[in-house]
């Protein structure tokens, strides 16, 4: 008897070992089916979000105040269109659509990174304060060093010349206002991390601080104006606008080579942003190094950041929009969200661009102030929501 319970008793921890060996299998295998749609979903969406951005930019190529048939771009685009049409797309469309892009893909992905690094959904190059630092370097640059003034013959050289709806402005030496808007956006980043580090700041302290920062880096440019002539005034008020419209295919390549150097270095650093994203104790279990990731991470941003508003001016909210829009289509994992905050802020920002000029026809409308319409109520809303929590 004691024989034939035994047999039965290992007969049935069999039975269950077996049973839990299936449902370990078929939930390993449920869990990586799920897995599998979640990856293959996110490629559809970016892939899907790539082909509207090329086809934002077919259509802004052929709207504005001379409108162009889409076959005519197209042959444009291939060398094959008439003589007009084709200086028109290369020569003036083109270089502003990719300088959109390029800008926008920085935003974003700055927004994303600054927003991981230091815990806070309110983080961006404008609210900490980056933007305002980059914008009073470089008005220091146009008004102290004497980068800027009136327009210039064209026949001198190392000048760079945009043109606004008053007349002509120049920026004599680009590279001196570059420097000086990154060591801007550096000292306000240099604040926001030494604050943040020394002085345990909570998250909304920190954007307090960035606000801050802003007050007076802006009041540091208004004084910077105030001991300005009338042509160095001129200057600076149109660079702060905001346009992308006054980039070239130079200043597209240099922009578009920081971003491309930030966005593989922060897809190599995807697995260390998801640690840190999950709270500084677990990085530091994991074994990741949050001080020198953290610094060199708002480095990378700072000169991003502070490079784009030099050539283009201060475009505000951007970087705070577009990395909200990604965790709401693909999560919290940074693997999808570096590449997809950059996607989501080129389109973001293209949109813009091409919206001001449509609606305004000259296209004088400053793009800051289609993103700054966009980013405040999110910010406002995310403002608000975290203080409910």
């Amino acid at each position: 008897m004691g024989l034939q319970s035994a047999n039965h008793d290992r007969q049935s921890y069999g039975e269950r070992e077996a049973f839990a060996a299936d449902w370990s299998a078929q939930r390993t295998g449920d869990i990586i089916g799920q897995y599998s749609d979640y990856v293959r979903t996110n490629v559809i969406l970016f892939v899907a979000l790539a082909a509207g951005l090329v086809a934002l930019a077919v259509f802004s190529i052929a709207a504005g105040t001379y409108r162009i048939p889409v076959k005519s771009v197209l042959a444009a685009l291939i060398g094959a269109g008439d003589p007009q049409a084709n200086i028109l797309v290369w020569n003036i469309r083109l270089p502003r659509i990719a300088s959109a892009i390029v800008a926008g893909w920085a935003l974003g992905l700055c927004g994303l990174v600054i927003q991981c690094l230091l815990r806070n959904p309110l983080g961006s190059p404008f609210t900490l304060g980056i933007s305002q630092g980059a914008a009073f370097g470089a008005a220091f640059a146009i008004v102290v060093l004497g980068a800027g003034g009136a327009a210039a013959s064209s026949s001198q050289t190392g000048i760079v010349q945009t043109v606004s709806s008053s007349g002509p402005m120049t920026i004599r030496n680009v590279y001196s206002v570059t420097f000086c808007a990154f060591l801007g956006g550096l000292a306000a980043t240099a604040t926001i991390l030494v604050l943040a580090r020394i002085k345990k700041m909570a998250a909304e302290a920190v954007i307090l601080a960035g606000v801050a920062l802003s007050s007076l880096f802006v009041s540091g440019t208004i004084l910077v104006q105030y001991f300005a002539t009338e042509v160095e005034i001129a200057s600076v008020v149109f660079w702060t606008f905001g346009d992308v419209g006054r980039s070239n295919w130079r200043e597209s390549a240099w922009m578009a080579a920081a971003t491309a150097a930030a966005t593989l270095y922060f897809a190599y650093k995807r697995w260390d942003l998801n640690a840190l994203a999950a709270g500084e104790d677990t990085a530091l279990g994991l074994g990741v190094e949050v001080e020198r990731i953290r610094f060199a991470g708002m480095f990378v941003t700072a000169l991003v950041a502070s490079l784009v508003t030099a050539f283009l001016g201060v475009i505000a909210f951007l970087g705070l929009l577009a990395p909200h829009i990604s965790r709401r289509l693909v999560g919290a994992d940074h693997r999808f969200l570096v590449p997809l905050s950059g996607m989501v802020g080129a389109l973001l920002l293209l949109a813009a661009d091409t919206a001001g000029r449509t609606l305004v026809g000259s296209g004088t409308l400053p793009v800051g102030v289609l993103t700054s319409f966009m980013g405040a109520p999110l910010f406002l809303y995310l403002l608000m929501k975290g203080y409910q929590k």
